[in-house]
């Protein structure tokens, strides 16, 4: 599977108000233009899923995928999104004080009732032209 050149893949729930809000986020203050996106729905999302080994079934978490590197998913895949962005996002990394399941219990909270408290789209984002090349297709 071929992926961009030294760019870090971001999939996302691509139904969720969240996600689609986080994901503008990211691309705001994405200086460096690092990361890509594809939603979690999509061929593209279940095909990298499957590359680097996670199953598709009741997946409810954002997944950050450094191709050749690693992968990170929940609480761990933020505060890596977070340290990318630099600056005074940086600061989000404060959080690895935390541990691990306590910082999955709450990002599991939040992602069990993200439809409830933030809305779900009933198709996934389609990008405007000019952040088309931010989204794999």
């Amino acid at each position: 599977m071929e992926f961009p050149q030294g760019k870090k893949i971001i999939l996302f729930d691509g139904v969720c108000n969240l996600c689609d809000s986080l994901v503008q986020f990211v691309i705001k203050h994405d200086a460096q233009d690092q990361f890509r996106f594809v939603a979690l729905q999509s061929e593209m999302g279940q095909q990298v899923l499957n590359y680097i080994g996670i199953s598709n079934k009741k997946i409810d978490t954002v997944v950050l995928y450094i191709p050749g590197k690693a992968y990170y998913t929940k609480s761990t895949a933020a505060i890596q999104i977070a340290k990318g962005l630099g600056g005074f996002f940086h600061l989000g990394t404060v959080f690895r004080i935390l541990p691990t399941p306590i910082r999955n219990w709450v990002y599991d909270l939040v992602a069990a009732k993200r439809y409830k408290w933030y809305g779900k789209k009933v198709v996934c984002m389609i990008p405007t032209a000019e952040l088309a090349s931010k989204f794999l297709t």
